[in-house]
């Protein structure tokens, strides 16, 4: 059974106040593991300590370009203390995306950056949005990084809200990149005409489908993402945890 994590940057504005104390709050719904979106000076030793406590496993943590090509051995380091075992880039700036040479050069890049990864013990990966889906000389930015990146070396967190944002189907990709699917981006389309995200189970998506497929495939974390929200939120991600226990 595949286990369940929170994108903490859908409660960004609760762990910006109190960082930790959120993580108990998160570890109390009863969510296996969390994917950070930044540490907030947190020592990496607390930090280690307090997802022990808590019951809490890392289940990867957003790690912007910049950070990871200026200081990857620090990043590396962070992330082995907390016990992380995954570091995904969440995006890229307009020039390394804006052409398929561009792509090709980062995913170059990022074979270079998943290659000291591995050596360390950590797997790296790339979460996308929608601007991944432009088409280059008829190919996909996305399907160009994908091409040219090692398996071995760079995993795809794909962002199921995203590929549905932009019109394509999730599924599609999971089945092409099926070898490259540790983690899973669980993020609900309201729907197709109002693109915000809400609660898994209240939109348009087939998240009974795609865990399946992550069943399959060996997807090991399906993580929670949201950021539009009617309700208070850790009420929001309480509701999505509960769905996703009945359908995996």
């Amino acid at each position: 059974m595949g286990k369940i994590g929170l994108q903490l940057y859908s409660i960004k504005e609760l762990t910006q106040k109190d960082f930790l104390g959120t993580l108990q709050q998160v570890a109390s719904i009863g969510y296996d593991g969390v994917e950070f979106a930044g540490f907030f000076d947190t020592p990496a030793p607390q930090l280690r300590s307090v997802l022990n406590a808590y019951g809490l496993n890392a289940c990867g943590s957003h790690t912007g370009i910049n950070l990871l090509v200026k200081d990857l051995e620090g990043v590396i380091e962070y992330n082995l203390e907390i016990g992380n075992p995954y570091v995904i880039c969440p995006g890229l700036s307009e020039e390394m995306r804006n052409s398929s040479d561009a792509w090709k050069e980062t995913a170059e890049l990022f074979n270079n950056i998943g290659s000291k990864c591995k050596k360390n013990g950590i797997q790296f990966g790339y979460h996308n949005h929608a601007i991944e889906f432009e088409k280059f000389n008829g190919e996909y930015g996305y399907d160009i990084l994908a091409e040219n990146t090692d398996p071995n070396l760079v995993c795809l967190e794909i962002d199921t809200y995203w590929v549905e944002y932009a019109g394509l189907k999730s599924i599609d990709f999971m089945k092409k990149y099926s070898n490259r699917l540790p983690l899973l981006h669980i993020k609900e389309l309201k729907s197709f005409s109002e693109k915000e995200s809400t609660e898994i189970g209240k939109g348009v998506m087939n998240f009974k489908e795609i865990t399946d497929l992550g069943k399959k495939y060996g997807t090991e974390w399906y993580i929670v993402e949201q950021e539009h929200f009617d309700i208070p939120q850790l009420q929001s991600i309480e509701e999505s945890l509960k769905y996703l226990r009945g359908i995996i």
